[in-house]
């Protein structure tokens, strides 16, 4: 019996084999998973709680202590950084600031320059006492007054003409809840595309910033947003003047314009009560501020409230953690090999990305063993049988 060198042999196999896993304890911290998280990533459930939310660093300024608003938000555009909130999604209804959601699934499909001439069925269906552009029957408009019509004045009579020429009320809606579910925004049901109040219809603070910071990446949303007045064709030949309802904007019945402020959307319904989303850039920081239904200060509220955020998510910026993220909710594509990088990158163990740890270990432990018998072999010759006593 003969049991000195195939001991020898196996300690020594074992030994590489532990070199071998200790070796690529790296490559098995690298296989694609995701880190741990930042210790200044907020919790993803964090703005579902009731309340304000806010997380500031030693010598950030106080959120405004006079904001009444059933709900608000204040968030950068560019980053999707959520800086402070309070019930942000909450679901309320939007009033008009739907039309922000109307525009983004609309825009792609009805080219500006389009010529439609309108027919009487496509004005039928129009609330009572909602706000209208003076869209006519028999008369033909370019898209784009169109949607002056829906940015400006807030038309309803607008969105009744531009839905119709994109399928229809039903199918609009349809539409705009299939993108607002691509954005991420799952607080939003829609009725009735031209925000109107209608049962079940809502969305929320979070979800009107998501719209809000999406438009503001389309050309042609960002242009209308800000447009501060226009020429709308009239009834019996030639234009009228038309100028945007946000006050914020243009300064009107004594609200003074916000520096910087790009848009987007105000609204009002005696159920909603007064909504906004506004979007203000300045020194290369865009942010995003909405407010939903504030219960003091009157129909100026909405403005001076939604001032009061952007002032100070411009003074804070910087200064505090997120509280959460615009694209926190949004889909993302299912992993697979469709989706993994081409090469990896020079700083990654050899291997292909992706590879389980557990096969990256093993392969390699195999490897050691079956070499350090090959060396063992060619050394001392082969191992003779070991014969039963």
């Amino acid at each position: 019996m003969t049991i000195g060198f195939a001991s020898r042999a196996a300690v020594s196999t074992c030994a590489l084999c532990t070199t071998g896993l200790l070796a690529l304890a790296p490559a098995a911290a690298d296989t694609g998973t995701d880190p741990a998280p930042r210790a200044t990533a907020a919790p993803a459930s964090l703005l579902y709680r009731h309340g304000t939310h806010v997380r500031p660093r030693p010598g950030a300024p106080d959120v405004p202590d006079d904001l009444s608003a059933r709900s608000w938000l204040v968030a950068d555009a560019d980053t999707g950084a959520v800086l402070a909130a309070h019930d942000a999604h909450r679901r309320l209804p939007p009033a008009s600031t739907l039309k922000t959601l109307f525009a983004l699934t609309l825009l792609p499909a009805l080219p500006a320059g389009i010529r439609h001439r309108v027919g009487e069925d496509e004005l039928k269906g129009i609330g009572p006492d909602s706000s209208l552009v003076g869209v006519s029957e028999d008369r033909t408009y370019r898209v784009s007054d169109l949607w002056n019509g829906v940015f400006l004045n807030s038309g309803n009579d607008a969105v009744r003409v531009l839905a119709a020429l994109a399928g229809g009320w039903r199918a609009t809606a349809e539409r705009m809840q299939a993108e607002a579910r691509a954005l991420g925004a799952r607080d939003t049901r829609v009725t009735s595309p031209d925000g109107y109040d209608a049962p079940g219809q809502v969305s929320s603070a979070y979800d009107l910033a998501v719209f809000g910071r999406a438009g503001l990446r389309n050309r042609e949303f960002a242009r209308y947003c800000a447009r501060v007045s226009a020429r709308f064709p009239g009834r019996h030949g030639g234009s009228y003047g038309i100028r945007n309802t946000n006050r914020l904007l243009t300064g009107a019945d004594g609200v003074e314009p916000y520096r910087g402020l790009i848009g987007i959307k105000n609204g009002y319904t005696s159920r909603a009560g007064h909504t906004l989303v506004a979007a203000a850039r300045r020194n290369g920081r865009t942010l995003v501020a909405t407010v939903m239904n504030p219960r003091e200060g009157g129909g100026h509220a909405v403005y001076e409230e939604a001032r009061s955020l952007l002032d100070w998510g411009f003074e804070a910026a910087g200064r505090v953690d997120p509280v959460g993220s615009l694209d926190a909710l949004r889909p993302r594509p299912p992993a697979g090999p469709e989706t993994e990088p081409a090469a990896a990158p020079a700083a990654r163990p050899a291997g292909r990305p992706g590879r389980p740890a557990s096969w990256t270990i093993a392969g390699a432990a195999l490897l050691g063993g079956s070499g350090v018998a090959l060396y063992l072999r060619i050394k001392w010759g082969p191992v003779p049988r070991t014969r039963p006593l």
